[in-house]
């Protein structure tokens, strides 16, 4: 069986997130790592939750002009958020907006993937590439960052299988 959200991760855990699904067992993990659902599920919530995190964590960063979940976001391609920038001319000047979007599967999933998720978007409003900076920011404003990865990719092969 492949597991495609999870390629690149060490066979041991590969191995392990297999067991669990020929078992029918991943699931029943996942809910009791992960209980609680969330209830942001208009685009004004998920703006507000946002602009928390953004004010809490990246006050000098650009405030991004929207913010909503989008369900033309492309699984597949592993597209789980986007952040978009646009530059306009007004009058003489070039201004620059910017959107977050976040794939509407999550409006389902626990809090802690959409938090993960969020936390991803803001990360670009200052590093542009998924480099070192980018992932010392992520850690910064989520300290289990890279668990919440790992767990998300699982629960999205979970989602996939059943």
């Amino acid at each position: 069986m492949s597991l495609p959200y999870l390629a690149g991760y060490p066979a041991h855990l590969l191995d392990r997130v297999q067991a669990l699904l020929e078992r029918d067992k991943l699931g029943d993990w996942l809910q009791r790592r992960y209980p609680d659902r969330h209830d942001i599920q208009t685009d004004r919530a998920l703006y507000d939750y946002v602009m928390a995190r953004k004010q809490r964590y990246l006050k000098n960063a650009t405030t991004p002009a929207k913010v909503l979940y989008d369900n033309q976001l492309d699984l597949i391609g592993g597209t789980l958020g986007s952040n978009t920038f646009a530059s306009r001319v007004q009058g003489g000047k070039l201004k620059r907006k910017n959107e977050i979007r976040v794939a509407s599967l999550f409006r389902d999933a626990p809090e802690a993937f959409l938090e993960m998720i969020v936390v991803h978007e803001l990360a670009h409003l200052k590093v542009k590439d998924h480099d070192k900076a980018f992932y010392q920011l992520c850690c910064h404003m989520l300290g289990d960052y890279h668990q919440l990865e790992f767990d998300l990719r699982v629960w999205l092969t979970w989602r996939e299988q059943r």
